[in-house]
């Protein structure tokens, strides 16, 4: 019953939105509904379309969402956004945020399959490239994280190092006691990645003008990207930010050196080869890529959640997690030519 009263309160906050855009919404679905985050679908005169309840304040939102419309004018294969009664991509009602789209009907692509990998890849590599030039709205509040690679790198290294203290008092726990035994293996590979970004052309990548970079996904992965005919949508461009391509590249090369059994130069290198087909990388970022899978981000993001949230991790996790970091310093070795990680 509960779960009825509330389909449809939504269901009515979503027609009181659509007036906003002069639609009476017809065949209501709510095809997601996690917290904040809601998600309707409906057709307007045959014209199936998506509205979508943001958690972002209206000021990211404004960053993100005109970035998608920017991107789509750009030619990029996104949803496209369709503006309310006055002409705004972004609508506010009753302090909550919403966006309209066109629904896109397409095949989800399964990141498991190297033919659809492929596709995946190569259509974030073009959406990358309509992202280039985008200039925000004065209201919005800018995402960036240009130059901060570093920085991140420093503040990780500083909490694996604090970490031990913690350890050693609970050393008779087998988590703490399994995270004494590699951390410093680890921290290892943290000063290697530290030192080498710091003299490599990282500084220079990132010191030209934001828009003259891509608009990175952040969470790029199974659900975001939509076969329809020959093109690849990618969806859910909520968490854009403007960073060097290398970002978004590390993350699935990471995730699919997790589910593939560890690291394996051949498939690294395909998945470059993947996304040039549809974005040209230059030597420095591939250099630059290189050194963002040397710092081990799996393992930092795998003990966090023992310290920084107190939730228990098995043993057998952090013992996973640092044999993954230490195995791929060797396929790492001369990637890319320049210096090697």
């Amino acid at each position: 019953m509960m779960e009825r009263q509330n389909a449809t309160h939504l269901n009515v906050l979503a027609e009181s939105v659509l007036d906003e855009y002069g639609i009476i919404p017809q065949h209501v679905k709510i095809i997601q509904n996690k917290g904040l985050k809601t998600i309707w679908k409906f057709s307007d005169n045959g014209e199936v379309m998506c509205l979508k309840r943001l958690r972002h304040s209206p000021e990211r939102a404004y960053f993100s969402v005109n970035a998608q419309v920017y991107i789509h004018g750009n030619g990029g294969k996104v949803p496209k956004v369709i503006p309310n009664k006055k002409g705004n991509a972004v609508t506010l009602y009753e302090n909550q945020v919403f966006v309209l789209y066109g629904w896109i009907e397409g095949r989800d692509l399964n990141f498991d399959s190297p033919g659809d990998l492929a596709l995946a890849v190569e259509g974030l590599a073009r959406v990358h490239q309509a992202s280039i030039g985008y200039t925000p709205p004065g209201e919005a509040r800018v995402s960036s994280k240009l130059g901060r690679w570093p920085g991140q790198y420093q503040s990780m290294r500083t909490n694996l190092a604090a970490w031990k203290e913690t350890a050693l008092q609970n050393r008779d726990r087998q988590d703490h006691a399994c995270y004494l035994k590699h951390v410093d293996s680890v921290l290892e590979i943290a000063d290697r990645a530290i030192r080498t970004i710091g003299e490599s052309p990282y500084n220079d990548l990132t010191s030209t003008e934001q828009q003259q970079h891509p608009l990175c996904h952040q969470d790029y992965g199974k659900g975001n990207a939509l076969l329809m005919g020959q093109d690849v949508y990618v969806l859910d461009l909520d968490g854009a930010t403007y960073d060097l391509a290398a970002r978004d590249l590390r993350k699935i090369i990471g995730k699919q050196s997790e589910d593939g059994g560890g690291w394996d130069r051949g498939r690294t290198l395909q998945i470059v080869e993947w996304y040039e087909k549809g974005r040209k990388l230059s030597t420095e970022e591939k250099q630059v890529l290189a050194i963002d899978l040397m710092f081990p981000h799996w393992f930092f993001g795998e003990v966090k959640n023992l310290y920084k949230k107190n939730k228990p991790v098995p043993a057998g996790k952090i013992e996973r997690a640092a044999a993954f970091e230490r195995s791929k310093l060797p396929v790492l070795k001369g990637m890319f030519g320049g210096e090697s990680p």
